[in-house]
């Protein structure tokens, strides 16, 4: 076991502004580690220089402008507060779409290898009903990404009333990414990967925050169902009456899947769904394990339901998690040390909230040695916070564990 770390706590609150400058200043050592991640590794793969990175980024500012000034306005006060470029903000915002777009086409392996390196990595659960053993509505993910990234992710709580309050987990510098709200809607995401031409979609962090900030599940599902993304991604959605829905969005269609007969979804990282008819013919899975870690984790929820209490359920949930089979890729996924440094990747933390009770669960780090442990905030309390003239002092704590 290695020594005692944690992650970052942070709650904000105010205007979209106002909650951009706490949470810049908040994580601004977080960021900064993250600008220092991408700008090495972006500009290694594709030589192009930081600044030209950033500047290619802005192509994304007007569909964002028009769909979600607040989150714009929010990622100009996150710059702020950090005391960092706006647009390197925004280039934290969109590293996804911006690797999509340059990846190398010279030869079939190096594109293979190029799409991965533009999707997150992540096995994704629903378990409702006699599923979670318990009858609650239970929800979370392994969040694979690039090991590097670990030390820049933060758990972030935004209080913005008439919206829901929303807790995320996500890097440093981004609006969005996994997390649920205060109205009981959950979104759990992973990538798919594909090619689906050049134009330009709404980004991933603005998508999965605009379904966060809703307050109906309706208008969650309409988010994702009706908004045209720049690359492809899987959006579990769920809601704390028990609902829950599998969408695999693509910039040219969608589809779906329910839960099954015991109440399970679970997703990774290849169209279960269906194949998109413009990848018919040709598709590659973005990551080999995906096949290995859907029917895995599968096997392991299906033993959620023998639960005798809501302990236990959670001890289950963590050891499906947990699963080695294909170590160092699995579902819980740990380095391998013979990859490039800035390429290696792993699991950096698995989340596990119960949309009955309102409890969020973080394990920062690989599951199969970090416990899930609770946050400071349960997602039906009160909003925490109040709009002022001034701006609110910044609250954070760490969550002490132990990680590699």
């Amino acid at each position: 076991m290695g020594a005692a770390t944690g992650i970052r706590v942070l709650e904000v609150s105010g205007t979209p502004r106002e909650r951009g400058r706490q949470y810049g200043a908040g994580a601004s050592d977080l960021i900064a580690a993250a600008i220092g991640y991408y700008s090495e590794a972006l500009t290694q793969q594709t030589g192009m220089t930081w600044a030209e990175i950033t500047e290619s980024a802005a192509q994304w500012l007007p569909v964002s402008e028009r769909l979600a000034p607040h989150l714009v306005d929010e990622m100009r006060g996150i710059a702020e507060g950090a005391g960092v470029s706006f647009l390197e903000i925004v280039t934290l915002n969109v590293r996804g779409e911006f690797v999509y777009n340059h990846q190398t086409r010279s030869a079939e392996s190096a594109a293979a290898d190029d799409e991965r390196d533009a999707v997150d990595g992540c096995t994704s659960f629903f378990l409702t009903g006699q599923a979670s053993g318990t009858g609650h509505t239970l929800v979370g993910q392994n969040w694979d990404w690039r090991t590097l990234t670990a030390g820049t992710t933060l758990v972030l709580r935004i209080v913005q009333d008439p919206l829901p309050t929303v807790i995320m987990q996500l890097e440093a510098g981004q609006v969005g990414r996994h997390g649920a709200n205060s109205a009981g809607i959950a979104l759990n995401a992973n990538g798919l990967g594909g090619s689906f031409g050049s134009e330009i979609g709404l980004p991933q962090t603005i998508i999965r925050r605009l379904v966060l900030d809703r307050n109906d599940l309706a208008g969650a599902l309409k988010t994702l169902v009706k908004t045209r993304p720049h690359i492809a991604s899987n959006a579990l959605l769920a809601h704390r009456s028990g609902y829950g829905i599998d969408l695999e969005t693509t910039p040219h269609g969608v589809d779906w899947i329910f839960p099954d007969a015991q109440g399970v979804i679970a997703h990774t990282n290849h169209f279960q769904a269906s194949v998109p008819p413009q990848l018919a013919g040709h598709y590659r899975p973005v990551s080999a394990d995906s096949l290995l870690r859907l029917p895995r984790v599968k096997a392991g929820l299906d033993r959620v339901a023998a639960a005798r209490d809501a302990d236990e359920s959670l001890a289950l949930v963590r050891a499906a998690m947990s699963d080695h089979l294909g170590f160092p890729e699995g579902v819980c996924t740990h380095p391998d040390s013979s990859s490039p440094r800035l390429k290696q990747w792993s699991t950096l933390l698995s989340s596990c909230v119960d949309l009955t009770t309102g409890e969020y669960r973080v394990a920062p780090g690989f599951p199969c040695e970090t416990e899930y442990e609770l946050l400071p905030w349960n997602l039906y309390d009160g909003p925490g916070g109040s709009e002022h003239d001034e701006i609110p002092e910044i609250r954070t704590q760490h969550i002490a564990v132990d990680q590699h």
